[in-house]
């Protein structure tokens, strides 16, 4: 049933992706917010309040609604509702467009259009970005993207759904990526006051990091598995750690050596305050230099990532239904 779920949310959000502004993402950035005025007073232990209501809340829930469905109406049913849920956590179209926009916009030489692009795409100062950097930051943002909206939401799913807990998994993943982001340390509204506490910033950072962990292993043993192995692996020992993010570093070196393109340097700051890339500087992984070539090998090692994960799942609902 897992597998379905997720073969028809992707064909499903592939023809009919959501609007980059849509009514399901602005609700759950209200109903964070809401949480995060209510009970965040500054305290630990109103920040643990605030990120269990915002991030394991809407988990929960969607648990008991499937686990009522499946008692009630059916698999079927069951399946539905994970289909519905999947469709705004899980999916490229949520981010393929900008990757598509800016490599349209370099392949006809207009630099400054792509430079644009990559600002809007990324709330972050690209003004002065040459060309092979404009490449290297389309990558390292598409990528981390892919993992985020694609991998880290089916391993979370699909381990879940496997335990009887249906779609609570995707919901878990997204909202806390999303809660890590809206409540991320030196966040600030317009008037200048923090969008969160201190302590609760740092509570949803570590929680993302911890929830963010294993995911981005097999994201980055995945690119391995269909890139250049050695080359993947070898980067990931010895270049994961120079990255500020210890999750997304592990991800962008092992795909720096799937596809032998040089990864790192210096960072874009942001200038908005729900931006999630302020990276700050680290040093390059070894590889060609990033040139236009490398968006054709990074989207055939995405897709091949995809294939490989949707393969495996099928085999494993197969064995379970024979077995």
């Amino acid at each position: 049933m897992s597998f379905l779920a997720l073969l028809f949310a992707l064909l499903i959000e592939q023809a009919r992706p959501l609007a980059e502004r849509n009514p399901i993402h602005d609700g759950m950035g209200r109903y964070a917010r809401w949480m995060q005025r209510m009970l965040d007073a500054g305290l630990q232990g109103h920040a643990m309040s605030a990120w269990l209501l915002s991030v394991l809340g809407p988990a929960l829930l969607a648990w008991l609604v499937h686990w009522a469905l499946l008692a009630w109406l059916g698999w079927p049913v069951a399946m539905l509702w994970s289909i519905v849920l999947l469709y705004p956590t899980l999916g490229f179209r949520q981010f393929s467009h900008h990757f598509t926009d800016i490599r349209d916009a370099l392949d006809s030489g207009d630099e400054t259009r792509a430079r644009e692009l990559l600002a809007q795409w990324k709330q972050v100062d690209a003004s002065l970005l040459p060309r092979q950097e404009i490449v290297r930051h389309v990558i390292e943002h598409s990528v981390v993207a892919a993992h985020r909206h694609v991998f880290g939401v089916l391993a979370w799913f699909s381990v879940l759904a496997a335990l009887g807990l249906g779609p609570a998994g995707a919901v878990l993943y997204r909202m806390s990526e999303f809660a890590s982001r809206l409540w991320r340390a030196g966040g600030v509204h317009r008037d200048g006051t923090p969008l969160a506490s201190q302590p609760l910033s740092d509570l949803a950072a570590q929680a993302w990091y911890w929830i963010d962990w294993v995911p981005s292993r097999l994201t980055a043993l995945s690119f391995a598995v269909v890139g250049n192995f050695e080359e993947a692996i070898d980067c990931w020992r010895t270049h994961a750690q120079q990255f500020p993010d210890d999750n997304d570093g592990v991800v962008l070196a092992a795909t720096s050596g799937a596809v032998n393109v040089r990864l790192g340097g210096e960072g874009l700051r942001a200038t908005h305050a729900m931006s999630d890339d302020d990276r700050m500087d680290s040093p390059s992984t070894p590889g060609r230099e990033p040139e236009l070539a490398h968006f054709r090998s990074i989207v055939g090692l995405v897709w091949r990532t995809v294939v490989m994960w949707l393969v495996l799942l099928a085999l494993l609902t197969l064995a379970r239904l024979l077995g």
